[in-house]
């Protein structure tokens, strides 16, 4: 690829980590519906990985990495950037340091250990990690795309999960601070915060009396889907966002409003 200003979906190489089930796997599905290559990038999920990459075809490669590790990180982009002979133009961080929402379970304040904060904040590293590793060829290219996956209980604290809001809310400024620094290299990053997802590995804890209050409350009377918060994604990387960064989107049906 030559240096561009904007690069349409169908031209893009696009890593996005954790890929390979729940959110991941709807945005690699996005991405691929149009026409991307898509780097499917997981950490212990290979036989989930490898049954989407070949569901997919051959504009896909699944690579396995522990994003916390930034030289795992370093290797995986030089080994999907050797396959796919074009730097990677967009990169989803959605990668979550295992984690169950499970309301009942959560710790309180008065028990919560920075242990499990510090676990958390191991989302946060992985993102740094893997916009480092992408820069470089983002910089040659001229244009690059780097979106990050948050939550609205940053901005709705409806259960305290104390651990991963601090982590969602350290990487929302990241987020504004990197589009601070990338924008004049045509590198643009937001982030995208979604509610509770119907139904993500993570998820899966949450009792169906939840999942039916929330839609209560939600002015699209329904609960998010992953492939709905997945086409979120396809609009930052996408032409049309070209003038938007430093943005977080809330794409929840409603729920919160900002």
């Amino acid at each position: 690829m030559s240096k561009h200003e904007i690069i349409d979906l169908s031209e893009q190489v696009v890593l996005i980590t954790g890929a390979a089930r729940g959110l991941g796997r709807a945005l690699s599905q996005a991405f691929a519906a149009q026409g991307a290559h898509v780097i499917i990038n997981y950490y212990k999920s290979a036989a989930a990985a490898e049954r989407l990459a070949k569901e997919i075809g051959d504009k896909a490669i699944a690579i396995q990495a522990d994003v916390r590790d930034a030289q795992a990180v370093q290797a995986m982009v030089s080994q999907a950037q050797s396959h796919f002979n074009a730097p990677i133009s967009t990169l989803v961080n959605n990668a979550l340091p295992e984690f169950k929402f499970d309301g009942d379970a959560r710790a309180k304040a008065e028990n919560i250990s920075w242990s499990a904060i510090e676990q958390q904040m191991g989302g946060v590293q992985s993102a740094v990690n893997a916009i480092q590793a992408v820069l470089p060829g983002m910089t040659d290219l001229g244009f690059g795309r780097i979106i990050n996956i948050g939550t609205n209980l940053v901005q709705n604290p409806v259960v305290p999960y104390h651990d991963y809001i601090a982590a969602k809310s350290a990487l929302l400024a990241l987020t504004r601070t990197f589009a601070h620094d990338l924008g004049p290299k045509g590198i643009t990053v937001n982030m995208i915060s979604g509610g509770l997802l119907r139904t993500t590995d993570a998820s899966a804890a949450t009792p169906d009396a939840v999942f039916e209050l929330i839609a209560q409350n939600t002015p699209l009377q329904r609960v998010t889907t992953p492939a709905e918060l997945a086409d979120t994604a396809l609009f930052f990387a996408s032409p049309w966002a070209r003038a938007v960064t430093g943005q977080n989107l809330i794409v929840d049906g409603g729920l919160v409003k900002q």
